[in-house]
């Protein structure tokens, strides 16, 4: 049924305010893409970084080495953390500026769980400064340690639900007059196949990551787990790599699948495929590190890291020109109603300029209408529903109750179908009272 009233929601189109950007579009896109990118990349670190370390402390319990193990990727996360938050400072400002309209409107049809994102994260990192720097101080108390960790995962796992389904939003304009708050954004297409591509992004990039740190030759890993062996450890984590990726490979079609196609141009289709070729080569070169012997273990390293960082940028490409061609029929409608009310508001200017004619006053002269012709004319008119009600109709419902009217302008509800009227709180008492004196002349 939810699925049926989507299909027949009808589209919003807003005006928009049309400043200027402050640099090049085409620079504002390069700097979305690349430092989005660089912001993921640390984002999957922490979150795959964190549920590896969780394993490891699990498994500690019963082997000590283990334990040791899991406090030395520990010491990864926070650092991961730090760098997730600094780089996604540019990314927000960069779609923050090019795509306003649907990065806030997603933002406030999302609403509560939005906003949770700051307290969840907040907790979020304090637990994991918690749980490193607590880890010898609870060595006796494992159970509480682990709690500890196991909730700041939950909430790892649960607030890139949250951005999922708020950037998902911004594609859908034809669904923001249903969407009702974060459960029904939630159940959009697309938004659990990206859900799970991220994690195992997560899980794949995190592998590679500690692939190559307890790999380096200056880590003392014989020294410091002496029970257990580098090479089957880092044998493990390339395993977590191959899987997670082969996840990501087969979820990646039905990512596509559920994406709404009038955005699925070759361009797009053509990046996104060059993107998963070039992985195919990576995948290929992981499953002969498993298969490899002792001796001839990681020679393939560079090569897998090098190719799927090279995969990584086409997706993140793919994806900016898919949310291009997906927008871009609606920015266009926007554009247009931005130019229409511009050009009443002008001509509302222009006649409000010119003399008064000679004569008694008159419905057409009086100083309401020009308030009217300034602030409401987008969405209302005086003979015909717009995307609210007839001014006409308004003045047979208040008939004789100006208070009536001056009450519902300054403090709107909801009686009909269609997009609530906000309130005009930026209108001064006399603009209001000479709208409404305006409004009831038409009964006249």
């Amino acid at each position: 049924m939810f699925i049926q009233i989507l299909l027949q929601a009808p589209t919003i189109v807003q005006k928009d305010i049309p400043l200027p950007l402050p640099v090049p579009e085409w620079f504002l896109i390069v700097v979305l893409v690349s430092m989005f990118l660089v912001h993921m990349l640390f984002i999957n670190f922490m979150v795959g970084g964190s549920i590896i370390t969780l394993a490891y402390q699990l498994l500690g319990l019963r082997k000590p080495d283990y334990d040791k193990l899991a406090y030395e990727v520990a010491q990864t996360i926070t650092v991961n953390k730090s760098m997730a938050v600094v780089m996604g400072i540019a990314p927000l400002l960069a779609i923050n500026t090019l795509y306003t309209t649907y990065f806030y409107t997603a933002n406030a049809l999302t609403g509560l769980m939005w906003i949770m994102i700051i307290p969840l994260v907040t907790i979020a990192f304090l637990l994991l400064y918690a749980h490193k720097f607590l880890w010898h101080r609870l060595e006796k108390n494992k159970l509480l340690h682990i709690s500890i960790l196991a909730t700041s995962v939950a909430i790892f796992l649960f607030v890139p639900l949250i951005f999922l389904t708020n950037v998902n939003l911004m594609m859908f304009p034809d669904k923001w007059s249903v969407v009702e708050g974060f459960l029904s954004a939630l159940t959009l297409p697309n938004v659990f196949p990206r859900y799970l591509h991220f994690l195992n992004a997560c899980l794949a990039a995190s592998g590679l990551l500690l692939v190559w740190y307890f790999g380096r030759s200056s880590f003392d890993f014989e020294g410091k787990f002496p029970a257990l062996s580098r090479y089957r450890i880092r044998l493990n984590l390339y395993t977590v790599t191959f899987y997670g990726s082969v996840v990501q490979f087969l979820v990646g079609p039905i990512v596509l699948m559920t994406l709404p196609t009038q955005g699925l141009g070759w361009n797009v289709l053509g990046v996104i495929l060059t993107g998963a070729s070039i992985a195919v080569f990576a995948l290929f070169w992981l499953w002969k590190e498993l298969n490899a012997q002792e001796a001839q273990f990681g020679k393939h390293f560079p090569k897998i890291a090098v190719t799927m960082g090279i995969v990584v940028l086409f997706m993140g490409s793919g994806r900016q020109l898919y949310r291009s061609n997906v927008i871009d029929p609606h920015r266009k409608l926007v554009a247009q109603k931005t130019a229409d009310y511009e050009k009443m508001v002008q001509e509302a200017r222009t006649e409000a300029a010119r003399p008064p004619a000679a004569g008694p006053a008159t419905a057409i002269n009086m100083p309401g209408e020009t308030v009217f012709n300034g602030n409401c004319v987008a969405c209302h008119q005086v003979d015909e529903k717009l995307v609210g009600p007839a001014m006409k109709e308004a003045a047979q419902i208040y008939k004789g109750n100006i208070n009536g009217l001056i009450g519902w302008i300054r403090k709107p509800g909801k009686k009909r179908e269609g997009p609530a009227m906000p309130a005009q709180t930026h209108l001064t008492d006399e603009q209001v009272k000479q709208v409404a004196e305006w409004i009831l002349s038409l009964n006249t």
